[in-house]
């Protein structure tokens, strides 16, 4: 008996053609185009998910070593005082401090240096 793949063919694509909501031309209107586009699209994602980590901890980093400066220390000094002093915060937090609350971050600084 034969089997006709019409059905699993136009779900197949219809699920590009929903995945390729916002791309322009042929890659919208081609089905085949269309795949390409996804898959390379998937791949930039994948990528960038992590270079979004990197460029956030980039960001901190000049944010606290900006507020450490103003506190008359460098953030390399900053942190190997962080170290020694067995004060475990992450530079996520140490940012967040250094942007919202100045005075937090101006003790941190100062237990650090004792």
């Amino acid at each position: 008996m034969r089997v006709k793949r019409g059905v699993t063919s136009h779900a197949k694509h219809n699920k590009i053609r929903k995945a390729t909501k916002g791309m322009t031309h042929s890659r919208r209107r081609s089905v085949r185009m269309g795949k390409q586009g996804v898959i390379k699209a998937m791949q930039y994602a994948y990528r960038d998910r992590r270079n979004h980590k990197r460029t956030f901890r980039a960001l901190w980093n000049a944010r606290i070593n900006a507020a450490a400066r103003e506190n008359g220390t460098t953030y390399s000094v900053l942190i190997n005082g962080l170290k020694k002093a067995n004060i475990s915060l992450d530079r996520k937090i140490l940012a967040e401090l250094a942007v919202n609350e100045p005075k937090a971050f101006t003790s941190i600084v100062k237990a650090t240096k004792s």
